[in-house]
């Protein structure tokens, strides 16, 4: 990867700053071939046009119930085109933090969820905040599949959306299908432990 490539990607490290400079001295168009003690996760960044940065805005505007209400909807909407092709490595850890939410309790199952949006300090909510954003989507595709198939928490049935969400919506729905998974991406990347 050149240093060109670095620039357009959002670099998201959790190790000291001599690591990422001695990471920069090394062979950097071998940087996606390395692999290194601490967790460094380089990935393009998927938030570039302003029509995807405007609906994350306005969707964590949303109370906390809302966002999840429009989450379960979206998969509800596009549920049949999707096709998860993750990593083994984020489906992994993806599948690891659906099971720790799945075995808690109907009502904590739903706390947890409402914990990773808020970006609660609660241990749920920082585990997911340390997972890829390749695994946060496919914790939320589990989730949505779990709720559909009643393993979790469901929305009830007759859950009308909040009239102040119809104009969002609407512009979700207007966004192509690969805007929509950018949205989607961009907006649980984002929840997790502050």
């Amino acid at each position: 990867m050149s240093v060109a490539g670095l620039i357009s990607c959002c670099l998201f490290i959790k190790c000291s700053l001599s690591d990422v400079k001695q990471l920069l001295v090394t062979d950097v168009s071998n940087l996606g071939n390395c692999v290194f003690s601490k967790q460094l996760e380089i990935f393009m960044t998927f938030t570039s046009d302003s029509t995807t940065q405007e609906s994350v805005q306005q969707f964590r505007r949303f109370d906390v119930d809302t966002q999840l209400a429009l989450l379960w909807f979206g998969y509800l909407d596009i549920k049949d085109q999707l096709t998860p092709a993750n990593q083994t490595s984020a489906q992994d850890t993806a599948a690891a933090l659906y099971d720790t939410i799945v075995a808690l309790p109907k009502e904590q199952q739903l706390q947890a969820q409402r914990d990773i949006v808020a970006g609660a300090d609660s241990e749920i909510s920082h585990a997911y905040k340390a997972v890829s954003s390749s695994a946060k989507l496919d914790v939320w595709l589990r989730l949505a599949r779990a709720m559909e198939d009643g393993t979790v928490t469901q929305v009830p049935s007759d859950y009308k959306l909040p009239d102040e969400t119809n104009d969002f919506v609407n512009k979700i729905k207007g966004l192509d299908f690969e805007q929509r998974i950018d949205f989607t991406r961009s907006a649980v990347f984002e929840m997790g432990a502050k």
